[in-house]
């Protein structure tokens, strides 16, 4: 007989779900992670400071680096978005465009645009090649890691306090396992996918609710039956265009490689080679690192990444920084992510959702053209 006056929770739903599964782990071992899901300001959009070290991104009173400093923002603080405003470009900067928020403005290139958008936790993976995952995509400005297997092994782990051991709105990241802990919260792990060599074997705990699951259908190949397909990149205007015979059938701003180093000095090694190239490799999601002391990098997780110049240099996602339109990257094609995703789907070889990772070893990928006109 049912009882129809008892009621269940979706905590515990999701936990007697588990045990009956086999799969329920509890996290007693772990600190407890601090929830930041419920304290985003209010809007459609947020603007999330994306510059550290702290206390160095002024909120101003007009779009202008002349105007009143209202107050300097913490690291990843987020601002409801109101809309973008053309205004002043500080001195050595091209990008004019800045964020109105309610308490005054920021400089747009310093904040990414973000949603919150908090998701119902799945109890049970998909069956994968290599046991049970998904890939699954943050969904919140971001959300805060715990280390199962320390110490850690990551640069950049160890380069900042373990408070800011997060995940970034649009990353992507491979799970593999579900988890509760005593307070019913539920999580996923996240796993640095060492199968083809990338990553340092780092293993996460990060809260459920912060994940969107990718399916299948939207890593579907966009129009694959058209052979005549190629991407061109303007060094000069810092665009890209997708074509089809001819046509042009997308377009992007993009941030391609700094001619500078950070000694303000002209540089050959920063810099976006032109040419023309294959997309040789694909990865849905992939950690990249590299450069030197001081002027190095390191960052887990980077989407939608098409490898298209020997072993580093891609068209790829990016969550680090909003200055589309401006050369800044280490050689590679920074894009929004819903332009990278396109790019990825669009562009040969295709790539199938299990391992996410292709590699065309006769070069025939789609073909991308850089130039630099000289007018």
């Amino acid at each position: 007989m049912i009882n129809k006056n008892h009621n269940i929770s979706r905590r515990e739903f999701i936990k007697d779900s588990l045990i009956g599964l086999g799969g329920l782990t509890l996290l007693p071992s772990l600190e407890k992670l601090h929830s930041l899901l419920d304290e985003w300001p209010d809007g459609q959009y947020l603007a999330r400071n994306t510059v550290y070290p702290p206390g160095t991104l002024p909120i101003r009173t007009k779009p202008s680096v002349n105007s009143k400093v209202v107050r300097t923002l913490k690291v990843d603080e987020c601002l409801t978005w109101i809309k973008e405003v053309l205004g002043e470009a500080p001195l050595g900067r091209y990008n004019r465009r800045w964020v109105e928020t309610p308490e005054g403005y920021v400089y747009a290139p310093s904040v990414q645009k973000v949603k919150y958008t908090p998701n119902e936790p799945i109890n049970k993976l998909a069956q994968a090649e290599h046991g049970h995952g998904m890939w699954m995509e943050v969904t919140v400005p971001y959300v805060n890691l715990q280390l199962e297997n320390p110490p850690a092994k990551a640069p950049w782990l160890n380069s900042v306090s373990t408070d800011l051991w997060r995940l970034y709105y649009s990353q992507v990241v491979w799970i593999d396992d579900v988890s509760i802990d005593q307070d019913n919260k539920i999580y996923y792990r996240v796993n640095e996918d060492e199968r083809h060599g990338f990553g340092y074997g780092d293993i996460f705990w990060a809260e459920a609710e912060a994940f969107r699951p990718i399916t299948h259908e939207e890593i579907a190949p966009i129009n694959p039956g058209i052979e005549n397909k190629y991407i061109l990149i303007n060094i000069n205007q810092q665009t890209l265009s997708c074509f089809e015979n001819e046509n042009e059938v997308y377009f992007c701003r993009v941030s391609t490689g700094r001619k500078l180093d950070e000694f303000g000095l002209p540089s050959d090694d920063l810099i976006t080679p032109t040419g023309t190239y294959r997309i040789w490799r694909k990865l849905i999601s992939l950690h990249m690192s590299g450069g030197g002391t001081g002027a190095g990098w390191d960052t887990m997780a980077i989407p939608w990444t098409s490898l298209f110049i020997g072993e580093g240099m891609a068209i790829h996602a990016t969550f680090w920084h909003n200055d589309f339109g401006t050369p800044r990257s280490h050689g590679c094609v920074n894009t929004a992510p819903e332009d990278a995703k396109w790019i990825f789907r669009w562009t040969t070889p295709v790539v199938s959702y299990e391992p996410g990772d292709v590699t065309d070893t006769m070069y025939k990928g789609t073909e991308i053209k850089v130039i630099e006109p000289q007018y």
